[in-house]
């Protein structure tokens, strides 16, 4: 960068001589208020929508920040450690995947009798143990972190219905996208990724979506359908079967076992922060309003 350039840059930070531009405008300034406030997602995202300015600063900052302060283990294995490097798909998208149900319409191979729409929630847990089971054989050697399915009650289905998400490490080096273009996957033409609105190749017609899935899902086989787009982002469905009273309690399950919480929801950290329990299964929790997201689309 030129001594020219720095000086336009200092400049239209300051305001320049004799202006007196508001603060919040200022780097620094709004990573101390952020930081006071425990990098809240609605604040942030309100911030984000104010003005074209405020929208780059949190695009190019603010968002980062967000996900290592608030998923610190799962952000750093997806950045390989280099905070500065860039995110598949963008780190707003990441932000959003991490703290955002999508909701649902129906596909080719998963029918609905009505969309359900996205919405926040209040945790999450994201494993790469049950990323495992999402991969083929073939592909075990990828990264994948999914999270637990986000239970939704439909009143004509016993079964209820789960949406879940989850993000690959490298995936344009992934050997899943090798499989896709191997195998002349076509890209859905309809459907695209509620995380960052690149096109999706549905694993379910690729023929690449292993039994494990449903097993891990709690769900019938073939009662699933999935999306992984250009960036490695996915996001599916599944019909989600009721539970006997003796199921759940095996020994395969025991390393799922993730976080030490007494499942009622809560980790009791109460700075609506990340309890990373186990390595395997960063567990992020948040707390806001289903419509923090809004004017901060990516």
């Amino acid at each position: 960068m030129s001594a020219n350039q720095r000086v336009r840059l200092n400049t239209s930070f300051s305001g320049g001589s004799g202006s007196h531009e508001s603060d919040i405008f200022n780097e620094r300034v709004l990573l101390l208020v952020m930081e006071s406030m425990k990098w809240d997602v609605q604040v942030l995202c309100r911030t984000a929508s104010l003005c074209r300015r405020l929208r780059a600063m949190a695009k190019r900052l603010l968002w980062r920040e967000l996900c290592l302060f608030r998923a610190p283990r799962i952000t750093e294995t997806l950045s390989n450690g280099v905070h500065s490097s860039r995110m598949n798909g963008g780190w707003p998208a990441l932000a959003k995947l991490l703290f955002f149900c999508g909701g649902c319409e129906s596909s080719r191979n998963f029918v609905l009798s009505r969309p359900k729409p996205g919405h926040f929630v209040t945790e999450a847990r994201f494993s790469k143990t049950s990323g495992k089971s999402f991969l083929t054989k073939r592909c075990r050697g990828d990264l994948l972190f999914v999270s637990d399915p986000c239970e939704h009650r439909l009143g004509d289905r016993e079964d209820d219905l789960g949406v879940f998400r989850g993000v690959f490490r490298g995936f344009r080096e992934s050997r899943t996208r090798a499989c896709l273009i191997a195998r002349q996957a076509a890209l859905e033409e309809r459907e695209r990724c509620p995380y960052c609105g690149a096109r999706v190749w549905s694993m379910t017609t690729a023929g690449l979506v292993p039994r494990n899935a449903a097993k891990r899902l709690g769900s019938h086989d073939g009662a699933l359908e999935y999306f992984v787009c250009v960036n490695g982002h996915l996001h599916g469905t599944c019909w989600l079967a009721p539970l006997s009273s003796d199921e759940g309690a095996n020994g395969e399950d025991e390393e799922y076992a993730m976080d030490g919480s007494d499942g009622s929801g809560g980790t009791g950290n109460s700075s609506g922060g990340v309890t990373d329990g186990y390595y395997d299964d960063p567990t992020v929790t948040n707390r806001f309003r289903d419509d923090a997201f809004s004017g901060c689309s990516t």
